[in-house]
């Protein structure tokens, strides 16, 4: 296999659960806890501003309501992203992806980019992270990695910045999930952790391809995945788990 650059620790969405997810106050926090990795979620405002956000809608994480694809970024950007989480956080806005990856850069930390599309859009969103992605790395020493249950996503992401490393998240073992790894040139696969053993890990290594996992919120879990042999684990528990272990 191809040298892998990235840590074995990610932090999910920033910090897991101890700042609301996918803001810029997460990302400062996991990075206080010693994590030079974080996971992030992006997707495309109705006018084509790349900004972080998980779910489709906007209702769990913010003060919105609605679809957030379909919504411009002036209003988006007003948004309060940290009120349901805490008091603590109110007012935190949602970043854009330019914001967290300048961040990123500045520290020198890595980033696990998940193309998070609104449905419809998946190649559309996966070309126009990837370029934004390639632009802002464009002089760094290791690129952010490009991840997506989609694969119209990372075949977007394929087609627009070939050179940037994809990865394809499975939360199930589907008909055909390697075939289409393969054809997407997929430098890893991010499984729900509960699906790896030690068949499929020597499938995976077998193509030369590197074996994450996510969410990994367990000390147990996390001793099973490094017993099979895999590269890398997306985790909540920033305050669990050492980045140096």
């Amino acid at each position: 296999m191809k040298p892998w650059p990235y840590p074995r620790w990610i932090a999910h969405r920033g910090a897991g659960r101890l700042a609301p997810e996918n803001t810029m106050a997460a990302f400062r926090l996991g990075a206080q806890h010693g994590y030079r990795m974080f996971e992030c979620d992006a997707k495309l405002s109705a006018d084509g501003v790349a900004f972080l956000l998980h779910d489709a809608t906007l209702e769990r994480t913010t003060n919105g309501a609605g679809v957030a694809g379909e919504q411009p970024w002036r209003e988006l950007a007003r948004l309060d992203a940290g009120s349901w989480h805490s008091r603590a956080y109110a007012g935190e806005p949602l970043p854009t992806l330019e914001n967290l990856m300048r961040f990123c850069r500045a520290g020198g930390f890595f980033l696990d980019l998940e193309i998070k599309p609104t449905p419809g859009v998946e190649r559309h969103t996966g070309e126009v992270v990837a370029r934004e992605a390639a632009r802002c790395f464009a002089d760094a020493a290791v690129p952010p990695f490009l991840t997506s249950f989609r694969p119209q996503a990372l075949a977007g992401a394929q087609a627009a910045a070939p050179h940037l490393p994809r990865g394809l998240l499975l939360d199930t073992l589907w008909n055909g999930w390697f075939d289409v790894a393969r054809q997407l040139d997929c430098a890893a696969i991010v499984c729900n952790h509960a699906l790896w053993d030690e068949a499929t890990v020597a499938q995976v290594h077998g193509a030369g391809i590197r074996c994450l996992s996510y969410t990994v919120n367990d000390e147990w879990a996390a001793a099973r995945l490094t017993a099979l042999g895999t590269d890398g684990i997306v985790t909540d528990r920033v305050d669990l788990f050492s980045p140096a272990d």
